[in-house]
């Protein structure tokens, strides 16, 4: 596992809602969000915000269970019609979780739904969930997706260690069936140095490190579209990525790696 460290999370929370913020403020909240084709840049806002507040909200109370949504104060948001509301909404949101995460620290003991019961986790998954967002807020708006290679990195990381801990549950028919010997993908950056994947299928499932080996099939291309392939917000069939050997491997981990 990679660790950017608690403070850097909890700064990026904030950072990474800046940038969101700094998409949607122009945008036009009713267009539809081509990788999350049920919502629009305003769902996906509020989304991201009530995540921010639910989250918050169980580290604050330290809980030892799943809050309730309608339990949290203002986890709805401001609609459509109220940009600058919104805006706002999501700018204290973000602050409010950053600074409740700082004073927990991240060993404190709180509910969450993996098998990391810490408040450590939720400042590393709110990290990852808002920059994933972006990435499909910048896609609707139709800007470039940049993020630093050591965050853009460390969401890869997080995402295989999210996927290995659905199928090691058992409870998660899709990533059961993410198994089969003798195959293997390889995810290589091209414009950061050793920001490689290989994952490698087994009998029982799957393991993955960081490594440059010959694999199966390779997804190849600068770090942030790997990284969109990776989590289905750019096709992989995109003139952004190249994708050598199977491809058909990949296709078959990306319908099944998913969050539920």
């Amino acid at each position: 596992m990679t660790d950017l460290g608690h403070a850097r999370y909890c700064d990026e929370i904030e950072r990474q809602t800046d940038l969101l913020r700094a998409v949607l403020i122009d945008a036009d909240l009713g267009a539809k969000v081509p990788s999350c084709p049920e919502w629009t840049l305003g769902h996906l806002a509020r989304h991201v915000g009530g995540a921010h507040r639910w989250a918050e909200a169980i580290v604050r109370t330290k809980a030892s269970e799943a809050v309730p949504e309608d339990q949290v104060p203002g986890i709805t948001g401001p609609g459509d019609a109220e940009p600058a509301a919104l805006d706002t909404w999501l700018e204290e949101g973000a602050r409010k979780l950053a600074d409740t995460l700082r004073a927990a620290g991240p060993q404190a003991k709180v509910w969450s739904w993996s098998a990391d019961r810490r408040a450590g986790f939720w400042a590393r998954r709110m990290t990852h969930e808002t920059v994933v967002h972006r990435a499909d807020a910048a896609l609707t708006a139709g800007i470039v997706f940049e993020v630093e290679p050591e965050v853009a990195a460390d969401t890869v990381d997080e995402w295989l260690e999210i996927v290995a801990w659905r199928q090691s549950t058992g409870a998660d028919e899709q990533a059961k069936e993410l198994r089969g010997a003798g195959r293997t993908l390889h995810l290589h950056a091209t414009d950061v140095p050793d920001a490689e994947w290989l994952i490698e299928f087994g009998e029982d499932g799957f393991t993955w490190r960081h490594a440059h080996e010959r694999a199966t099939v390779a997804l190849r291309g600068p770090l942030a579209d790997v990284l969109r392939v990776f989590h289905r917000r750019l096709p992989a069939d995109s003139d952004r990525v190249e994708v050598l050997g199977d491809a058909q491997l990949l296709d078959f981990w990306l319908e099944r790696a998913t969050f539920g």
